[in-house]
């Protein structure tokens, strides 16, 4: 007999009926010679009752945790008192007539019990065991639902879903490519595909003036909770477009994903932020907007002051920037933050406490009372307020500031965690200064369009260039980035010499797009979002692996199969490599 029904499904509209379950065993308990089990599959719990007056009884009490089994049984009503509400399958229970062992389990090494939680080695090695999990199944769920969602709204918005290529040909991106050696082409080597920045635009040159495919991207980089050696993006571009084109596009997608999979409504228009002013105010430019507890930079303020820490780091060429804690701190607790801002790369922390107008520390004496009042009066902090202060070059002032800000969010319960607050970064800076190898890199990538007034300064002055990139924020996350992209070959190749690739370089990696570019490329724009994490703070996480089916751990291994792995010397000489893997 094939299966009737879900183990999630019976109710008591299914009372006297005859049905047919599969599914894994979670639990068993003997009642004084009538043996019960609960029997679970993704859908949910059934309970099934063993008589013992059934010729199979002996064999339904050798039955433990996790063999899979069919049985085939009577819906019966439970009896008063037994009946659980929590359940949606509770009110009833299948009297088994015949039962089917598909297959025994061993003794797992871990529970499928959402109530108990593993160690995540072991999570990751049983992974087959750890997805039984209702929550882990949950999450695959939810994650399915919100590709289903992405993929109705483009379609209806008229994109086209494309696949582009797994193995292409390797350009400079933000991260190390994973290579792949060429069997049939000795010595040369594919790159796996960091993002399809290249395919996507060489797409809008083709005409097919809206794109979009959830795409495995794949980079070689060190991990940590929002990051995987492989993810999933939902890329996106268009044709004919300005970024407001792209916002539109994307705040309508993000609301059809949030209202398909949890019924939230997401406000729309999405806040907006200039990339100077998000670093000013919030030290980061993936700030999580849900609170303010803005960060001041008081320089032209203390650099008066006698406190000669702060007067030889603002001469240096660095700063000094200040949050205010809202409330008033032990000092054991303001000792705690001092040692947390040195182990995120800060020398210190100075600190003042602001009380019936005046500021007190044993570093006040340094700041005359004119200074303190236009201290007072530049950062407005309450009465009884901590204001702690960071000097050093703006990348680590403010660097240490982020952090600081997100801990006493945290702890001072300062934002609701339920709630998606969204937010445009705009306005980044097209280049950034490398000072171990003094030359430009690109801030993000180099096919971003300048701003137009900024243009004039890409040989000039690289620093003042400002482009159309922008990033979709979401609770301090970075969920995306994009720009309108450069579709001109004569900006393309200015941009390329700002980075230090010459005429030969820029041909041997580029040269296909650039040879697109001569024949009537349209102006284009998109975006790629990180898929794995929009699901992961859909569902109020913190760890992208919770949402992925097969993650790798922070060696980028999967303990499960064991890869990376060695290959056979055989493949060695078929690929006409050599391994030097452990030599000097």
């Amino acid at each position: 007999m094939n299966r009737t029904h879900t183990c999630g499904e019976l109710t008591a509209k299914a009372v006297g009926k005859t049905v047919c379950l599969q599914g894994w065993v979670s639990t068993t308990r003997d009642h004084g010679g009538v043996l019960f089990a609960d029997l679970r599959d993704r859908y949910g719990l059934t309970q099934v009752l063993f008589h013992p007056d059934k010729l199979f009884f002996s064999e339904a009490e050798k039955l433990r945790r996790e063999d899979c089994i069919q049985i085939v049984g009577t819906v019966a009503e439970r009896p008063a008192g037994m009946k659980n509400e929590k359940l949606p399958t509770g009110a009833v229970e299948v009297h088994t007539t015949q039962l089917l062992v598909f297959s025994k389990s061993e003794v797992p090494p871990l529970e499928v019990d959402d109530r108990i939680a593993a160690h995540d080695d072991t999570r990751l090695k049983y992974r087959y065991l750890d997805l039984r999990r209702p929550v882990m199944q949950r999450h695959l769920a939810i994650r399915h639902t919100a590709a289903h969602a992405m993929r109705n709204y483009l379609s209806s918005k008229q994109f086209l879903e494309i696949e582009t290529p797994f193995l292409i040909k390797s350009t400079p991106e933000g991260a190390r490519d994973y290579v792949v050696p060429s069997r049939v082409n000795p010595g040369k080597f594919y790159a796996l595909p960091q993002s399809p920045q290249l395919y996507k635009q060489i797409l809008m040159c083709s005409g097919m003036d809206r794109y979009f495919q959830l795409a495995r991207c794949l980079r070689d980089e060190d991990l940590r909770a929002d990051r995987q050696p492989e993810h999933t993006q939902i890329d996106l571009e268009m044709s004919f477009v300005e970024p407001e084109d792209v916002f539109e596009i994307v705040e309508g997608l993000i609301t059809a994903i949030w209202k398909e999979t949890i019924g939230h409504d997401v406000p729309v228009p999405f806040q907006r932020l200039r990339h100077a002013d998000a670093m000013d105010r919030y030290g980061t430019d993936k700030p999580d907007t849900r609170y303010e507890l803005f960060l001041h930079d008081v320089s032209s303020i203390v650099k008066e002051a006698d406190f000669s820490v702060f007067k030889d780091v603002i001469k240096s060429g660095g700063m000094v920037k200040c949050i205010v804690c809202p409330q008033d701190l032990p000092r054991k607790d303001i000792d705690a933050y001092i040692l947390f801002c040195q182990n995120n790369g800060a020398k210190g922390m100075a600190w003042m406490r602001y009380k019936a107008g005046a500021f007190e520390s044993n570093i006040a004496k340094f700041f005359s009372a004119d200074i303190q009042k236009k201290l007072a009066a530049a950062i407005q902090p309450p009465d009884g307020s901590i204001v702690m202060f960071i000097a050093d070059k703006p990348r680590m002032a403010n660097q240490v500031l982020d952090k600081l800000r997100q801990d006493l969010a945290k702890k001072l319960c300062l934002y609701d965690p339920r709630s998606f607050q969204f937010c445009w970064i705009t306005d980044f800076p097209l280049f950034e200064w490398n000072e171990e190898e003094e030359k430009w890199d690109p801030a993000h990538h180099p096919f971003c369009m300048p701003n137009a007034e900024d243009i004039k300064h890409l040989e000039t002055d690289p620093g003042k260039v400002s482009c159309t990139q922008y990033d979709l924020t979401l609770n301090g996350w970075e969920l995306g980035s994009g720009s309108i992209r450069i579709h001109r070959a004569d900006i393309q190749e200015r941009v390329m010499n700002v980075i230090g690739l010459t005429k030969a370089e820029l041909d041997a990696k580029f040269g296909f797009l650039l040879e697109a570019f001569k024949y009537g490329a349209p102006p284009h724009g998109g975006i790629g979002i990180g898929f794995d994490r929009v699901v992961t703070l859909l569902l109020g996480l913190d760890d992208i692996r919770e949402v992925i089916a097969f993650p790798k751990n922070k060696a980028a291994q999967c303990p499960m199969d064991g890869s990376p792995s060695d290959i056979p010397e055989k493949a060695y000489k078929e690929l006409q490599i050599k391994s030097v893997a452990g030599k000097k």
